[in-house]
């Protein structure tokens, strides 16, 4: 992969100098031309293919050619649902170099929910992968008739709509145009996100094109990115931590970005990439995480003594490095252990990983301390899609992994009432779509933004999550659910007496349900199950028809708050025994301290 010349030299875009996003993509056009902007794989030719800056301008301005034609006027809103490709950025760049509002959706989100969100923002034109997608709309295609076009990039075989186009078909055959860059005020609305919510349907948060610019150059203070670092993107470029730290602050440094074929190919691409930088959420580092640990179980017991010693004199040597610990005479022994166990885990991320970001939910302790031990430096940081999203992050040079790190330059933070915090910063949002209510009750009338976090903040300025002034349940992908509202809906079938949605930090949610037990008679006599046996909770039929049934009770909520297990009771909760208040509420904690081994086992391999 070619890169620019004297690349070790940072070639920062400032926000000024960029106005917008658009004039940051053709200031990085004109500055780097010829280094190696993306590479993606080709399915077709079975190989990696690289873009220039050049030749990313040269597509943009095809795009926008045949934009141009499409009756399209500036603040017309218009939809990308397409995994992270090259296409995602030159259809967002085109878009907004003509004025337009881009709405990224998640590819594998309920087909009504996307339905609502592009009917909620008034979208004119949907850009789609290919037949996947475009069945995926099929049971939806009737709710929209409001759009005027909608794009695939593949040829779509199952069907014939008269507003379905091909790019092949669409794009203009000249090659010879010139980039359009629309007269935009750095505050002016760059682009809608869909939060997935805490309650109810989604809300759309307004962001211009001031607030990601300034929190990418805000992000990039806090690790320097230079011209020859290489990202792998794989999260969801509809996630606004991947699209503002993945896409825009690499545009921004001028570094390149390669787009992983897919989440189950990561770890071969990690050896043909070879990244420098990694942009991820705890989920990824779980997993290799849980493959270490079940290796380490088929080694020797020496093989497993000096992969603890790596991890232990590594940390260790971190430490110091960071000048919370002494230097101890096991250090001398970090160039054999590197030799024989930290570089062997580096090689299998590439061998050239100069850091990693961590964010969108906490990263376990033991996870990270394992990861930093074996020389693998890991900066958790945190925000919210409402503010850019970034609001703090460690750094390299102080990192305390503990901790979501210290706030960027010009965000202010204070702990308020209930230790909630509190910021301000150039990177809050303008408000939510065509919903002044919740603006209102999200933002005070000082500016202040409430994030609903509890924490405690150090006399070095660390952040430090402790809790959640509202309970909201946040997945290891950094999705957040509300389970108050999915347990009342489930709890409305009569089978179900008492129900608690679990998933903090997890991959994917549970519920904990004690059965109605006259109705537990009846359902398990329909299924032929023996109710005197002491295993007829966990009878796989019965698992089965508790999932089917929550599965019908939730269908209205979006894709990824969705019940994967479950673990049945007939005992009630009960004031008495102290899992339930006076007025019938839930004590979740105490709740997860009598289940602790159900839930152990919910997750077990996970």
């Amino acid at each position: 992969m070619t890169l620019a010349s004297g690349s070790s030299t940072p070639d920062v875009i400032q926000p000024q100098q960029a106005g917008t996003l658009s004039g940051l993509f053709r200031e990085r056009v004109a500055r780097s031309p010829d280094a190696v902007a993306y590479r993606q794989f080709n399915p077709h030719s079975h190989s990696w293919e690289d873009t220039t800056w050049l030749d990313m301008g040269n597509a943009v301005a095809r795009w926008q050619a045949a934009l141009a034609r499409e009756s399209l006027t500036s603040g017309d809103r218009v939809a990308v649902l397409l995994r992270n490709c090259r296409e995602w950025v030159m259809f967002d760049q085109a878009a907004l170099g003509m004025g337009l509002v881009v709405i990224p959706l998640y590819t594998d989100d309920r087909p009504e929910n996307i339905a609502y969100i592009l009917q909620n923002a008034g979208v004119r034109l949907l850009l789609i992968g290919g037949d996947e997608h475009w069945e995926r709309l099929q049971s939806v295609r009737e709710q929209l008739g409001f759009l005027l076009r909608i794009l695939s990039v593949e040829k779509i075989t199952s069907d014939t709509d008269a507003r379905l186009r091909t790019l092949e078909d669409w794009l203009p055959t000249d090659l010879q145009l010139s980039l359009q860059l629309h007269d935009a005020a750095p505050e002016q609305l760059a682009t809608i996100v869909y939060t997935s919510g805490t309650t109810g349907r989604p809300k759309g948060v307004m962001l211009s094109h001031a607030n990601i610019l300034w929190n990418a150059h805000a992000s990039q203070q806090k690790v320097a990115i230079f011209p020859d670092d290489l990202f792998l993107s794989f999260l969801p470029l509809s996630h606004t931590f991947e699209r503002t730290v993945g896409y825009y602050l690499p545009m921004m440094c001028g570094a390149g970005v390669a787009y992983n074929r897919s989440i189950p190919e990561l770890g071969e691409d990690l050896l043909t990439i070879r990244p420098t930088v990694l942009i991820s959420v705890p989920r990824i580092f779980e997993r290799v995480y849980n493959k270490i640990q079940a290796g380490l179980l088929e080694k020797s017991p020496v093989a497993r003594k000096l992969f603890n010693a790596a991890t232990q004199v590594g940390w260790r040597r971190f430490e110091s490095q960071q000048g919370r610990a002494t230097q101890s005479l096991g250090m001398l022994a970090w160039p054999l252990l590197n030799k024989l166990v930290a570089s062997k885990v580096k090689a299998k991320l590439g061998g050239r990983l100069r850091f990693a970001v961590c964010g969108g939910a906490p990263l376990s302790p033991s996870v990270g301390q394992l990861f930093i031990g074996l020389g693998i430096p890991i900066v958790q940081g945190y925000g919210l899609t409402e503010t850019s999203p970034v609001i703090a992050a460690n750094s390299l040079e102080d990192n305390q992994p503990a901790s979501v790190g210290t706030p960027l330059s010009d965000v202010q933070v204070r702990v308020g009432e209930g230790d909630e915090l509190l910021t301000r910063s150039p990177g809050v949002m303008l408000g939510y779509w065509d919903n002044p209510a919740a603006t209102a009750a999200m933002i005070d009338d000082d500016g202040w933004l409430h994030t609903g976090d509890r924490v405690r903040i150090d006399e070095r300025g660390h952040i430090f999550i402790t809790g959640r002034l509202k309970e909201i349940l946040v997945l290891a992908n950094g999705e957040k659910v509300s389970p108050a509202d999915m347990e009342m809906a489930i709890s409305m079938d009569p089978w179900f007496e008492q129900v608690m949605v679990i998933g903090d930090n997890r991959p994917f949610l549970s519920a904990l349900i004690v059965f109605n037990p006259e109705r537990w008679a009846i359902e398990a006599g329909k299924l032929g199950i023996d109710t005197d046996l002491d295993s007829a909770l966990d009878d796989e039929q019965v698992c089965a028809a508790v999932l089917e049934r929550v599965a019908a009770r939730i269908r209205e909520f979006p894709g990824y708050a969705q019940i994967r297990k479950v673990a049945c009771y007939l005992e009630p909760w009960s004031v008495d025994t102290g899992l339930i208040t006076p007025t019938l509420k839930l004590r979740r904690d105490r709740i997860l301290e009598r289940c602790q081994s159900d839930v152990d086992n919910l997750y077990s391999g996970h």
